[in-house]
């Protein structure tokens, strides 16, 4: 499963770097491939270790704050892993065509 996640904590702030090292913290120690985008955050792993992160990456900033917003975009294919890279791949050589 790869699932791309943005957690948006209302701080009354305009940067929320804080926040999402915070949160990258928490990512990188699950031992999930994930990659840092501008705008979330993208893991890739069984299901469930996918759902428990994001779950904690979620109850982590509510206990910061009182309101959060999460966002989750999940592409279940089954079976293959590594597609993050793969899907890259297959359209940059696409692109190269």
């Amino acid at each position: 499963m790869i699932a791309e996640f943005s957690i948006v904590p209302f701080t009354g702030k305009e940067s929320l770097s804080a926040e999402v090292a915070q949160i990258q913290r928490i990512v990188r120690e699950s031992g999930l491939s994930h990659r840092l985008t501008p705008m979330g955050t993208i893991i890739e792993g069984q299901a469930r270790a996918v759902f428990d992160l994001i779950y904690d990456c979620h109850m982590e900033m509510k206990g910061r704050v009182n309101r959060v917003l999460t966002h989750i975009n999940i592409d279940d294919r089954g079976g293959d892993l590594n597609r993050m890279d793969k899907k890259t791949t297959a359209v940059m050589e696409k692109l190269n065509d």
